[in-house]
């Protein structure tokens, strides 16, 4: 297990200078970010114009309509009393006709197209990640810096699935992680989760496949964490496996450059804090002609700041 500071680090949250100089923190971040220049690439198999069918179309071509709450309302004094430091809450997108027509392949490389539009994004305790409140907003404390838009890790898990198929998974890190049924594409009839146990490393590596959610455990052994696996569909040039999430510091590429705080592609070696750590895996798409008919619970709102 890693030790609790360095979890904290790991997750975004650390010991933070006073509110004065939280405003530096965040500019150097972004300095960071800005000089940043990953060695890994997506391979994929499908065209990006396949994949983003649809995205040239409201409600997924405007950051305005990442809510289902008016864009004039997220800054205004009834959500700040009803969501505050969380911000609007994620719409519920609809689910493309072109979805219900697609293999697994196209799927997971939807979902994972998907989630790297937002590559470079802060690490931010938000439901959505282009909610961008103003400094002396209520603020739950990462280690990026005060305000700034972002999304953390199991709010942004569950955006891209939403975002890419309609399916919206709780937002709540041990919620979404405990979940064996939720609502089909664009909310409809209920879809299984396969779960995949932990295994060893050269195993596990060989049983998971793009786009499978992996969760992480955190010092008390306690489920705090989720990333994307990304399997073929990404380039190392070392040819260590790779994932994609929103998280903080304490990561090295292959280049031996330390990785930005926030949403970007990184390793899963055999000695990394998530292979280590690693509690289990969830495999959502390889269901969808599967969906029955029913009712699933409404997914529920939270993040990841618990520990």
């Amino acid at each position: 297990m890693i030790s609790r500071r360095r979890f904290l680090e790991h997750c975004g949250l650390m010991a933070l200078p006073p509110l004065g100089s939280r405003f530096a923190i965040a500019t150097a971040q972004a300095q960071q970010v800005a000089r940043y220049q990953s060695p890994y690439r997506l391979r994929l198999t499908n065209s990006e114009k396949s994949l983003e069918v649809g995205f040239d179309l409201p409600p997924w071509n405007n950051p305005h309509e990442e809510s289902a709450i008016p864009p004039a309302e997220w800054y205004s004094r009834e959500l700040r009393r009803k969501y505050g430091a969380w911000g609007p809450p994620a719409r519920h997108y609809p689910a493309h006709p072109e979805v219900r027509n697609q293999n697994g392949r196209w799927l997971a490389e939807r979902v994972i197209l998907s989630a790297s539009r937002w590559i470079s994004y802060p690490y931010q305790h938000h439901h959505v990640p282009d909610w961008n409140p103003p400094r002396e907003w209520p603020w739950h404390r990462v280690a990026y810096g005060r305000n700034s838009k972002g999304i953390d890790c199991s709010n942004f898990s569950s955006f891209y699935y939403n975002y890419a198929l309609g399916i919206k998974l709780d937002t709540g890190i041990r919620q979404q992680a405990e979940r064996t049924t939720m609502r089909g594409p664009g909310g409809r009839g209920v879809l299984e989760i396969e779960r995949i146990l932990r295994s060893n490393y050269d195993t596990l590596i060989k049983t998971l496949q793009p786009a499978d959610l992996l969760y992480i455990r955190n010092n008390s052994g306690r489920v705090a964490h989720v990333i994307l696996w990304l399997g073929d569909l990404c380039d190392s040039p070392d040819g260590t496996p790779l994932i994609l999430d929103s998280t903080g510091s304490g990561h090295v590429d292959s280049s031996g450059q330390e990785i930005p705080i926030g949403v970007h592609i990184r390793p899963f070696g055999p000695q990394s804090w998530y292979a280590k750590d690693f509690s289990h895996a969830h495999r959502i798409i390889h269901h969808l002609d599967k969906v029955r008919e029913g009712h699933a619970p409404e997914p529920q709102e939270g993040g990841a700041v618990e520990f």
